[in-house]
């Protein structure tokens, strides 16, 4: 009995544990299923109903939800909700998530989840893999994890700030780590590189804010297969210590600031694929742009690429664009059977172009462009198989080649996820920009070789296009203009015209000779653009052009062609672009032309055309460029050209129009009509100067007056006053005038000036910023100066003149009187000029105080007795030439606007940067005068004859053309300051007037460069006492200033580290 109860008592206590165990379970799963319901209210849209069926009337078993996975105790182990485009969940990502306390997967990736990332979801200590990459989360990664077993961290794509946690690096297992594009700053910490990276195969911290250098401790990632740090702005070198990566598949440092040499190690990675050292393109996927600012630093490698480094036997993409690469290309190409594309452009690249390249079978993109490579090309090399060859822009000699037809390999290379990204997207960009930049938007282009601007001679005999390419879907683009090719305009560069969907061929700019082929039409129907401008073709145009279907442009201007404009040119329906001028053509305009419904641009002029202006041209609703003038057109001036809204060039000038010149036009001006003697008088005249567009290439000064006197004499028989009348009225108006102001100057004196004068008291306050042992007042500046006399002035420019002024016995400053009124809003002012005063830098000039007043404003300098810069260089005769002393005289003036640039925040850009405004001491040290005054005062008048903030010959081309600034414009100021202080030549020098226009001491130094003359741009004694080779070094730095390509002009912080890299020695080479 006892036993019987015993059991009794076992059975019923094991049937409420088991009790107990389901209600726990089920109190578990539904605080789960609560969470679940929590992070669903959390999601404020839902356009693809991914949550739709999470609710318990669809299935009250949560783990049947879609997208929840859970595990065999029914807890919740993976909730991973895919997007697709128009499926997307938005709101906020919700903190209950975190209940899920046994979740190892949260993937949410691509969504539209926004606000605050939950700090809460750091706490799940079973989390393998954190995916909420493509999101607009914000926030920071915590500096302590307690998901110690991570494997995948993926955050890329929000706008997450802070920085990167050092912690990170001590996580075992993380096998994949991607915080890219992101708003993160900081330094990459030296920890990421500890033992926990024993596991990482991917990093990508691209596109973030981070700065500093690359960690050396990332060499022992030994299983690391990606490293990706793109546009950031990470400086100092590339680590050698990265050559330990065996198994490195893909390495990106491009858009930084690194320099040095690239290291030799890199031929350790024995597994890598893509290596991209620079890269002038938005990043894949896009980037945050708008946190960068005006940031545009880049990379600013020396020397040239190692031969260890083309040597890697899987090396697929080479890709190093404007990297100021330098030598010889590497000669040891044995092992590039691999390689697909290869970006060496825009370089410094001498020399010619490595035999071993044929050996590249797989190449399919080579660009050199844009260096310095001579002698001729190969015509073994596989160009017809590629899709982008572009060697323009080099010193390629020789006939053109005439490239081997051989059958283009079939790729059996293994398929490669990063490769295939990094191809896919490089050969979109390099077809989209040439498509942009050549007039083809429209076309589907697939593939072009360019020989452009180079030296290559003898006739095009055919195209490098191999059979393989034939038949191809897209456009082919052959370019070849620019040389001295000559011969006549073949047949056969046609032949393979109509294989493609789009044919390009642009030779203009030689010497071919002949006639257009009479059968174009038929030998090349899909003709997109044919671009023969420039030589010295004749005979007619034929009238089978019409036949030309596709064609978008067609330029044959700058030729010798005669006869008439063929009227079949009605049946080109997309043509956009028609240039005919300067050539020898007769006739009459065609009225057929106004079918041409798509035209934006129709030059004819400089020609011999006579007749009427079809009026019906004014019905082109598309047409932007008229251009007729200098020919022998005759009667009216079409009256419905003075409706017209989509003109902006208009040129009727110099031909034999007559009667009135269309009223009440912005179009037809009368500077676009002048060389018609026998128009009536135009009223709008305007006191502008023409263009050059609109005044066509024979318009000079005299026939600009010649019309002008016609002009004037052609007004005696209109209606408008004579000039007695006008003189009569102008007069009195005058008179009026005056006796208006003296009544207001009246007024003023007796009411408002006392008030005035009063107020004026009141507000003589100085302001300082830097106690420099005694007082400084409004009335001591004043009596020190002399009231400002002439005889204190010691220099004047365009903000002012300055004085100098001894406040008290031994105690000088130097005053800059402003012109009152210069700025817009007196806190602005004081804002700015509070900044300004907070600056700190051994190079820059103190600004120790500042007055403003209503009737004064001056700002206070500590004063330096050494004079500027301008006498040093104009007085140098008087003392012996010391290299020592201009290399710190140039690395000064660097590093006061490298601080500028790059430590002050917001930074600061000079804008006027020349030797006026560098000052010295008496020891020769340089200090950099005038920073943050054109921003604060806005253009001098000195300046405006640039019509932007700086001087002439120190200004960029870019600023002077689109007044937008950059750093890099103060760049290219210092370098054309560096040629000043190493010559004896002025930016705009007298000497160089036989150059013509336009030449300066950069071309200068570009012609000597270029000729092996380089010792000729030094001062005398120069080259007798400083090293050769840092002169000429120094002499490159400068012109890399000066280049045209903002992305190829260094930073002021990379020239600093380039002047230290040429530091004299302690005694002179002699």
């Amino acid at each position: 009995m006892a036993t019987l109860n015993t059991q009794t008592l076992l059975t019923l206590f094991l049937l409420l544990l088991l009790a107990a165990a389901a209600a726990a379970a089920d109190a578990g799963g539904g605080g789960e299923r609560e969470a679940l319901l929590r992070f669903k209210a959390g999601v404020a849209s839902d356009p693809g109903g991914l949550l739709r069926g999470w609710t318990t009337a669809a299935s009250p078993d949560h783990c049947a939800w879609p997208g929840v996975s859970c595990g065999g105790n029914g807890e919740v182990v993976a909730l991973n909700v895919s997007s697709s485009p128009g499926r997307r969940l938005a709101g906020a990502l919700s903190p209950a998530v975190a209940a899920l306390r046994g979740l190892r997967v949260l993937a949410l990736p691509s969504h539209a989840l926004s606000g605050q990332l939950p700090a809460a979801i750091w706490s799940l200590r079973r989390l393998l893999v954190l995916d909420l990459s493509g999101n607009r989360l914000q926030g920071e990664i915590p500096p302590a994890l307690a998901c110690a077993g991570l494997q995948t961290l993926d955050l890329s794509y929000n706008q997450l700030n802070g920085s990167v946690p050092a912690s990170l690096g001590a996580l075992p297992g993380l096998r994949r780590l991607s915080l890219a594009s992101n708003r993160l700053g900081g330094a990459i910490p030296d920890e990421l590189g500890g033992a926990g990276c024993r596991s990482l195969q991917y990093l990508d911290l691209s596109g973030n804010l981070l700065v500093g250098g690359i960690p050396r401790s990332l060499g022992n990632c030994s299983k690391l297969e990606a490293l990706l740090l793109s546009s950031n702005l990470l400086d100092d070198v590339i680590p050698p210590e990265i050559g330990r990566l065996r198994n490195l598949r893909a390495l990106d440092v491009s858009r930084n600031s690194l320099s040095g040499s690239v290291p030799a190690e890199l031929g350790g990675c024995v597994e890598l694929s893509v290596l991209v050292l620079s890269n002038p393109y938005t990043p894949i996927g896009g980037s945050n742009s708008s946190d960068y600012g005006d940031v545009d630093d880049f990379n600013y490698f020396q020397g040239g690429i190692p031969d260890a480094v083309v040597a890697l036997p899987k090396l697929r993409v080479l890709w190093a664009p404007r990297a100021t690469l330098e030598g010889e290309l590497p000669r040891n190409w044995s092992a590039c059977q691999s390689l697909e594309m290869i970006n060496l452009g825009e370089n410094l690249f001498s020399g010619g172009i490595p035999n071993g390249l044929v050996e590249c079978s797989h190449l399919k993109f080579l660009n050199l462009s844009s260096n310095k490579l001579t002698g001729a090309i190969d015509p073994s090399l596989t160009v017809p198989c590629m899709d982008v060859f572009d060697v323009s822009g080099n010193r390629f000699s020789g006939a053109m080649p005439v490239f081997e037809q051989k059958g283009c390999p079939s790729s059996q290379l293994p398929f490669d996820d990063l490769v295939s990204e990094y191809s896919s997207f490089f050969s979109y960009q390099a077809l989209a920009g040439f498509r942009s930049s050549s007039f083809v938007l429209g076309t589907d282009l697939t593939s072009y070789h360019s020989f452009a601007q180079n030296n290559f001679t003898g006739p095009v005999k055919s195209l490098p296009l191999a059979a393989d390419k034939l038949g191809m879907q897209g456009s082919y683009a052959f370019l070849a203009d620019g040389n001295n090719i000559a011969g006549q305009l073949q047949p056969d560069l046609f032949s393979k015209c109509n294989s493609s969907r789009g044919f390009i061929v642009d030779v203009s700019n030689n010497l071919i000779t002949g006639g257009i082929p009479v059968e174009i039409g038929s030998l090349c129907s899909s003709l997109v653009v044919l671009g023969v401008a420039g030589n010295q073709l004749s005979g007619l145009i034929p009238t089978s052009i019409g036949q030309l279907n596709y064609l978008i442009s067609l330029d044959l201007s700058r030729n010798h062609l005669g006869g008439e404009i063929p009227t079949s040119v009605k049946n080109l329906p997309n043509l956009e672009r028609l240039s005919l001028g300067h050539n020898f053509l007769n006739g009459t305009i065609p009225t057929e032309i106004n079918q041409l419904y798509s035209l934006k641009v129709l030059d004819l002029s400089s020609n011999l055309l006579t007749g009427e202006i079809p009026g019906a041209l004014a019905d082109l609703r598309n047409l932007t460029a008229l251009l007729l003038d200098n020919n022998k057109l005759t009667g009216k001036i079409p009256s419905a050209f003075a409706k017209s809204m989509s003109l902006t060039m208009f040129n009727l000038s110099f031909n034999n129009l007559s009667g009135p010149v269309p009223a009440n036009s912005n179009t037809v001006r009368c500077d676009s009509v002048i060389g018609n003697p026998l128009l009536q008088s135009c009223h709008m005249y305007t006191l502008a100067v023409p263009s050059a567009a609109q005044q066509g290439r024979g318009l000079n000064s005299n026939d600009y007056n010649d019309t002008s006197s016609a002009d004037s004499q052609n007004q005696g028989g209109s209606n408008s006053f004579n000039a007695i009348e006008i003189a009569s009225i102008t007069s009195a108006t005058a008179i009026v005038s005056v006796l208006l102001a003296l009544i207001v100057l009246f007024i003023y004196t007796r009411k408002c000036a006392p008030r005035m004068s009063s107020r004026s008291s009141r507000r003589r306050e100085v302001i300082t910023f830097q106690d420099i042992g005694v007082p400084i007042t409004y009335e001591t500046v004043v009596r020190a100066t002399g009231s400002f006399n002439a005889s204190n002035c010691i220099g004047s420019g365009g903000f002012g003149a300055t004085y100098k002024a001894e406040i008290s016995p031994g105690v000088l400053v130097a005053i800059k009187r402003l012109s009152v009124g210069r700025f817009q809003g007196v806190q602005q002012f004081h804002a700015e000029i509070k900044t300004l005063g907070r600056l700190r830098h051994p190079n820059l000039v103190t600004l120790v105080g500042y007055h403003l007043g209503e009737s004064e404003m001056f700002l206070i300098y500590n004063y330096l007795p050494g004079g500027n810069l301008e006498r040093f260089i104009q007085e140098r005769s008087k003392r012996p030439v010391d290299w020592k002393m201009l290399h710190k005289i140039a690395l000064d003036i660097a590093k006061a606007l490298a601080y500028l640039h790059d430590t002050c925040v917001p930074r600061i850009l000079h804008r006027d940067v020349k030797p006026s405004n560098i000052l010295l001491d008496t020891e020769y040290n340089a200090y950099l005068s005038d920073f943050g005054l054109a921003r604060l005062l806005g253009n001098s008048e000195t300046h405006a004859t640039t019509g932007v903030a700086g001087t002439f010959g120190y200004v960029a081309p870019e600023y002077a053309m689109t007044c937008r600034v950059s750093d890099k414009a103060d760049v290219y100021s210092y370098g054309v300051v560096l040629m000043e202080l190493i010559s004896d030549k002025k930016a705009l020098d007298p000497s160089f007037s036989p150059y013509g226009n336009g030449f300066n001491i950069v071309a200068w130094a570009c012609m000597l460069l270029r000729q092996g003359r380089a010792r000729e741009f030094f001062i005398d004694g120069l080259w007798d006492v400083g090293p050769h080779d840092d002169l000429v070094e120094t002499l490159h730095l400068a012109v890399m200033c000066t280049v045209d390509s903002l992305s190829v002009r260094p930073t002021m912080k990379q020239v600093v580290q380039r002047l230290k890299q040429l530091q004299p020695p302690i005694r002179e080479h002699r």
